[in-house]
Formats: C-alpha cells, structure tokens, sequence
C-alpha cells in the first residue's frame, strides 16, 4: 500500500520568467547546470547535464515546503522527470521530501547506500521506520551506493567534454588512490587536531564529485571532521576543485580546513539555513583557503552574522524560521558550466548578482 503523502504546497517558490527562459536556453547550448534548491539548511542540489539528464542529490525534509520548491525548481529549469536521486545519508532533511518530490517529477534511478534496519544514528526511541517508509516506495530501480560508483551519465554529443559523476566514499569507506595521488603525501597531514568521533550517520555520508572537461564540483553530503581528514590525508584522493558545497550545510563539526585547503576551491557554496550552519569555524575554514574568490549563501547566516559574504552573494536574506519559514521566497542559486568546461559563472537572480570563473584545468 502506498504511503499517503502530504499534498505539496502549492507556489512554495516563486521564480522570476527570466529563470525559466533561462534553463531553457542553457540546455539548447548544451551547458552544465547546478541548482542550489532552498530547503531551510537541509539537503538539495539539482544538476541538470549538457544531454539533459538530470541529477537531484538529496531531497530535502518532508512536509510540502522544501518538496514543492525542489518540483517547482524542476520544472522551471525544463525537466519533467528526475533521471537519477542520489542519497548521502539517511536524515530526515535529506532523505525526508523524497516521496513528495516524485508525486510531482517521477524519479528513475535511485543511488543509495544500504538503508538501516534501525536508527541511523542508534537512537533506541526513533521514528526512523515511519520517516523511511515512503522513500522505499519512490522508484523501482536502485543502485547501492560504494566508492568508485559512478552514475551513467550521457555525453552531450561528438565532441563534448567528458561527463562524469562518481562516488567517492561512503560507509567511512574510500576509493583507492590513483598511482598519482598515491605518490604525493599532503603535506597539511596531522597538522590539525582530531575531534571526538561522530557516531551519527553523517560519518557515513556518500560523498560525490562531478567532473565536466576541466571543472570539478564536490559535494561531500554531510560528511565530519575526522572522516573529511581521511578524504584527504595522508593522500589526497579528490585532488583540486572548482567549486565546494560546504560539508553539513556549513556546521562547524564538519567542513576541516585541511579538507578546505586540500581541495582549493575557487568557489564556495554554503547550502545553510538562517539559523541552521553557516558556524564561525566554517566561515574561518573558508577564509584561510587562500583559493578561494568568492563564498555564497543560500541563507544570511544568523549563526555567525558578522562572517557573511555580501549581500548580493547572499539568495535569502531575513531570519524567517519555524512555521515562518514556509514564507521565505526560497531563491535558487545557479551555476552554468561552459559547454567547452572551460569557464563557469554564477548567479543570484535574487540579487541580480552574476560572475565568471576559469576552471582550473
């Protein structure tokens, strides 16, 4: 029997035409899309593929809000299915919107680590098993999640860059290094103290990057401290990216400098919520990098006020929270990927905020 679902709240965002024109417009030229989806500091990254496939890592909490602004995201960006749903770990601001999003854009495939038979966390009063129940049911197809996955994205066509977006580590398990990489020692190894190990599903967080020509985009879901060291050192198995989603919306208990340093991000994106990460320690993370050019914010933090970026860096402004969060515009951030892989650009229609960036390759 299907799980029944509350009915997405209708409007839950509000996207200017423009955007819309937009989407459209960067398929036909065959770019590579990101959309950073406002779920109040949980879990929603849209990618949509210079073949127009599309890829949604994680789905927001439940409950129509964040649910109604990831279809509404969808759609305007032209898309009337979700090809594939990867899942980093089993939160209920990941996992939550899940069944709610696919009543609106079906999913295909879904990328999954093995789901827990009981609380993820080891909570012995858990409502893990009702929380779960309408995720079983999104798709028909599934994949388990492990390093060196990878998801069968199609090239845009003869002469495209190549297009690839592979798993890098989950169940506090990694890839191997390549004969590259296992040759150079990072030297930032042990230079940073340890923090108490986290016994949380988070730790066993799928991470992920996406690699188009010459750019590289890292999303490492909420993955924390100790697990990020390892990522990264003694060797460094992800090696330099453009652009970085903050581990954990921004907390402080992830996102480890020598993580932060060892990618050398050019760009950073902060999927936070105004009282929901964006921490001091991340700011400061952020801010020793001495890669980076620029920082943006789906949300002003409230966490750490005087640490934001600008306010045209910033999609969400105010400290709409609780049951008024449902009221906040829920503004996108986006980024597009030349179709030669060579540049990329971000933008906050919000703001009216648009810059370029060389990829480093």
């Amino acid at each position: 029997m299907k799980t029944k679902l509350p009915r997405l709240v209708a409007g839950a965002v509000v996207l200017a035409a423009a955007f819309a024109v937009q989407a459209r417009a960067d398929q036909q030229t065959k770019t590579l899309d990101v959309y950073w989806v406002d779920s109040e500091g949980g879990g929603s990254t849209l990618i949509v593929t210079p073949a127009g496939e599309s890829v949604l890592i994680d789905t927001g909490n439940p409950g129509g809000r964040d649910p109604g602004r990831i279809v509404t995201a969808a759609k305007a960006a032209g898309l009337t299915k979700i090809d594939y749903v990867l899942l980093t770990h089993f939160h209920l601001d990941h996992f939550g919107g899940g069944a709610e999003v696919a009543q609106g854009v079906p999913f295909g495939t879904v990328y999954e680590r093995p789901i827990p038979t009981g609380d993820p966390d080891g909570r012995a009063q858990s409502s893990f098993q009702v929380q779960i129940k309408g995720w079983r049911e999104i798709a028909a197809k599934r994949v388990t999640l492990a390093p060196g996955v990878s998801v069968p994205l199609k090239s845009a066509g003869a002469g495209a860059p190549k297009i690839e977006l592979r798993c890098l580590a989950a169940d506090q398990q990694f890839v191997e290094p390549t004969a590259a990489q296992a040759k150079i020692r990072n030297p930032l190894t042990g230079s940073v103290a340890a923090k108490p190990v986290d016994t949380s599903d988070n730790a066993n967080s799928a991470v992920f990057l996406l690699s188009f020509g010459a750019f590289r985009f890292f999303d490492g879901g909420d993955l924390t401290w100790n697990l990020e060291e390892k990522l990264v050192t003694p060797v460094n198995l992800v090696g330099v990216v453009d652009v970085y989603q903050t581990n954990h919306h921004g907390l402080g208990v992830s996102n480890h400098p020598m993580l932060v340093q060892s990618l050398a991000p050019t760009v950073v994106v902060m999927n936070n919520g105004p009282q929901k990460g964006g921490e001091a320690g991340t700011f400061a993370a952020i801010r020793a990098a001495k890669s980076v050019q620029a920082m943006y914010q789906v949300h002003e933090s409230f966490k750490s006020p005087a640490d934001n970026a600008a306010a045209e860096f910033i999609a969400n402004r105010g400290n709409l929270v609780g049951a008024e969060a449902v009221k906040c515009p829920a503004n996108v951030i986006k980024l597009t990927v030349a179709p030669d892989g060579k540049s990329y650009s971000v933008t906050v229609p919000s703001t009216g905020h648009a810059r370029t960036y060389q990829t480093k390759g």
